[in-house]
């Protein structure tokens, strides 16, 4: 284990993330951190975070499906105990997180079928990752998510712009961890305990932790021409490809990047999908709804084996 992600990990116990994770050093040399729960020959569920969360996001539905289904969760590079590197070592873009993901399943030898399970900017990454392994995903699980480009009639929200387009909001981002502290504190409907508000914001407390929550808003793609857009574009245009199979949509309607209107283009690309769309859930919508969620989707993945 690192210095570092020692570091991150004496900032526990978290709650309900009674968890050991591991830990997978990349080529380049940077270590990963993240979560192997439930039987090796189990049927994969790979569980992939978003912005500006971690593992920790997923733990109520790694406790409910982990006695019979291999849980993988990864913390991407610069988020949750994963370690933290500085632009000079390490490059905060959409690709990275994809080709991060390409080699921790290799690492661990999941080369076969497996459930889909995104939120947030998981959704772009995984269903980046699957461009080239669309056949290798049997399930999808999509929670508050994207996997295409912005809806002409959602507007960007001026939160996001303050950190992806501004200098100012950048520093301020980085320097009071914002984004890390107002998600956990206005990201649901109900109010979370105060040990949970810490556990999301308190691994990217200081400016060097909270580097990715930032380069995440920055790499977001509006318009031909940013980085991330083309694999954002080939994602949206092969969404309809799963259509013939099983998909579950569980959205929080008071979301207010992930609204109505993403939720609209799922649907659209997948007509076949169970919904599960609540009026009083926010972005954080398995810390709102995960009563209901958990035994939902574990529901699903049951009377869909793969």
């Amino acid at each position: 284990m690192t210095a570092a992600l020692a570091r991150l990990r004496a900032r526990g116990p978290f709650p309900d993330y009674p968890f050991e994770p591991k830990a997978f050093v990349h080529a380049n040399g940077l270590s990963q951190s993240f979560l192997d729960e439930g039987p090796r020959d189990g049927e994969v569920v790979l569980m992939l975070h978003g912005n500006p969360s971690w593992s920790f996001y997923w733990r109520h539905l790694v406790l409910g499906l982990r006695d019979r289904y291999r849980c993988i969760v990864p913390d991407h590079i610069g988020m949750g105990l994963s370690e933290k590197p500085d632009d000079s070592k390490y490059a905060y873009t959409l690709q990275s997180r994809i080709d991060d993901l390409e080699a921790l399943l290799q690492h661990l030898g999941v080369t076969g079928p497996l459930t889909l399970a995104v939120h947030d900017w998981g959704g772009m990454i995984g269903f980046g990752w699957a461009l080239k392994h669309a056949d290798r995903v049997k399930r999808l699980v999509i929670l508050n998510t994207a996997a295409f480009p912005l809806p002409s009639a959602k507007r960007m929200p001026w939160r996001l712009r303050l950190g992806r387009d501004s200098r100012l909001g950048g520093w301020a981002i980085r320097r009071f961890n914002l984004f890390a502290r107002g998600a956990a504190r206005f990201g649901t409907m109900r109010k979370l305990p105060e040990e949970v508000r810490a556990a999301y914001s308190g691994v990217y407390e200081g400016w060097q932790d909270a580097i990715s929550t930032l380069r995440f808003m920055q790499d977001i793609p509006l318009a031909p021409g940013d980085r991330a857009w083309p694999l954002v574009e080939a994602a949206g245009l092969a969404l309809p490809g799963y259509s013939d199979r099983p998909a579950f949509l569980g959205w929080g309607l008071r979301d207010f990047v992930f609204d109505r209107h993403f939720l609209a283009g799922f649907r659209k690309a997948l007509p076949q999908a169970e919904v599960h769309a609540y009026k009083d859930a926010g972005h954080y919508i398995l810390e709102d709804k995960h009563e209901e969620l958990v035994p939902a989707i574990r529901a699903f993945l049951d009377a869909n084996p793969l």
